[in-house]
């Protein structure tokens, strides 16, 4: 065999290996905390896309009134006048 067949044969032994591997169950503790990071982050994004839909709202008002204005007061051309 040459020495990149061996050096494929140990990637591929380790990676196995890596894969068989199982993590321990977390702890109350730790279930506790992320539990409350969960909460937390639902809390955060909730409030984010409170705003989100506040600014939409804000946005579409400035939209349907600026449309209202420019329907009810067409834009005159005045004439420039010549500078002397």
């Amino acid at each position: 065999m040459n020495w990149r067949a061996m050096v494929l044969a140990a990637v591929v032994a380790g990676v196995s290996g890596m894969v068989a591997a199982k993590l321990p169950p977390p702890s109350e503790e730790q279930k506790t905390k992320a539990a409350e990071a969960k909460a937390k982050a639902d809390e955060a994004n909730k409030k984010a896309a409170e705003q989100l839909n506040k600014s939409m709202d804000q946005a579409a008002e400035r939209y349907k009134k600026g449309a209202k204005t420019a329907k009810a007061e067409p834009a005159k051309a005045e004439p420039a006048k010549a500078k002397k």
